[in-house]
């Protein structure tokens, strides 16, 4: 939240609109579907935009952002963070008129999905089905939905012609359009899309180009397949070399992609990759908001590193200094129960992965990766630099937490010295480190160079 300031201040105005009339029962769709998502400040942030709409209106009043955090008791970098939490989820879109000063913004409230599309939509309830559980999930799916009409019942109901009587020609008009009405708006329900994934989070040349014409016509990939694309691959991590198979197999007879299928299809592998878990709702890099801005006052090379751990996911860093060899299961089962468990961002991940697997000898050991981390958790440690400064800090205490699970399962074997991180070794003083520098600097280098081969083989 380090650069929050660089977009808003506390002066600058803000007005709310929503997107289409909000009711009730939207409310209970944010509460029961949506919160489970975004957590209870964001909800709130939503809330608190909604009560500046009078009743059955699409406009509120100006405000200040003081305003807005006088009444959530936030400070703005917090209400930042949640608003782009709303924006993410597609519940807020947000504009800005530049030429204004102070700046202005207009926060357009876009009202939830349906039941019916948040259910089938692809992503969100896959997201929901993993934060409240199967039982839940079940008894939120049966309060949305109720019984369907019976087959039975004959529909008898009288059409237009059959009630009212055709107009006459002196009752017709030619234009129905008034001028004063050209720049207004109705006031009614909005359909609208689900969450937005850009088109960069997939590679649709290299989709393209394994895909023969024969086999799925360029036709059958219309937008909606597109979008669907993009959001399984999102979900499910699946690379376009193997969407291009699940999408050959999806292909029915009139020539089109059957979009059902084509989720089962994805959700089948993804299955029989990692097991019967459906994926968890884990960011796949460092957030935004909480990358590193302010770097001019470090050397380049740990600069490189701060913006390496923040550009990667925790599985893509685990696969790139394993030399391209897949994460195991059970090594990614840990570093997931950490994000969850923890709540640690993916780049502070990235840190602890880099220093236990130094210091450890290439190993992750579940209950010293759990202990460092319900410590930097309990710190509250958001970013990768504060991540690095803390290991820092307290590389001794670690590396006594260590040595006390070592002693437990050999009592009388030797201690060795374990490896550190550049960024650790070079903040202690060379007689309190007392470390082998050769080693280290060995075992470094074997680690940078798996990196570098791994990734000169992809390109």
């Amino acid at each position: 939240m380090n650069y929050h300031w660089k977009e808003v201040v506390p002066i600058d105005r803000y007005i709310v609109k929503s997107n289409g009339m909000l009711h009730d029962y939207d409310r209970k769709i944010l509460t029961l579907l949506y919160q489970p998502l975004i957590g209870t400040k964001a909800f709130s942030l939503y809330m608190s935009l909604w009560s500046e709409l009078e009743q059955n209106r699409l406009w509120g009043n100006e405000s200040t952002h003081h305003f807005l955090m006088a009444i959530m008791q936030l400070p703005l970098s917090e209400i930042f963070y949640e608003r782009l939490k709303l924006e993410g989820i597609g519940l807020l879109n947000t504009y800005l008129l530049e030429e204004e000063d102070p700046k202005k913004y207009i926060y357009e409230l876009q009202p939830p999905l349906s039941p019916k599309n948040f259910f089938y939509d692809g992503i969100l309830n896959i997201y929901l089905y993993n934060r409240v559980g199967k039982k839940r999930y079940q008894q939120l799916k049966q309060f949305f939905s109720d019984e369907r009409l019976s087959e039975k019942a004959k529909n008898v109901t009288r059409g237009f012609n059959e009630v009212f009587q055709s107009l006459h020609m002196s009752e017709l008009v030619t234009n129905l359009e008034d001028e004063e009405f050209v720049n207004r708006d109705f006031v009614e329900n909005v359909e609208r899309d689900s969450v937005t994934i850009q088109d960069e989070t997939f590679d649709f040349q290299l989709f393209f180009a394994g895909l023969s014409e024969n086999l799925v016509p360029k036709k059958a990939i219309t937008p909606a397949v597109k979008d669907a694309i993009k959001k399984l691959s999102y979900i499910y991590g699946i690379d376009p070399i193997e969407m291009k198979n699940l999408v050959i197999d999806c292909i029915d007879d009139q020539e089109e992609v059957n979009l059902e299928e084509l989720r089962r299809a994805a959700r089948d592998w993804y299955q029989l990759e990692y097991g019967d878990e459906l994926p968890s709702l884990v960011e796949k890099i460092q957030p935004l908001i909480y990358k590193s801005t302010d770097l001019h006052d470090i050397d380049e090379k740990e600069r490189r590193l701060i913006e390496q751990l923040e550009s990667l996911s925790p599985r893509q860093f685990l696969k790139d200094i394993s030399g391209g060899i897949e994460p195991s299961l059970p090594d990614l089962t840990i570093i997931e129960d950490v994000m969850f468990q923890q709540k640690l961002l993916p780049g502070v991940v990235n840190v602890l992965i880099y220093y236990v697997m130094l210091k450890t000898d290439m190993k992750l050991s579940k209950s010293y990766v759990e202990k460092i981390a319900s410590h930097w958790a309990r710190k509250g440690i958001k970013t990768v630099k504060e991540a690095m400064a803390v290991a820092k800090k307290e590389h001794r205490q670690y590396q006594e937490w260590a040595d006390a699970k070592e002693s437990k399962k050999r009592k009388k074997r030797i201690i060795r010295q374990e490896k550190l991180p550049s960024w650790i070794k070079e903040y202690e003083s060379q007689e309190d480190e007392k470390m082998n520098d050769t080693d280290f600097e060995l075992e470094k280098r074997k680690l940078e160079e798996r990196i570098k081969n791994y990734k000169r083989k992809k390109t």
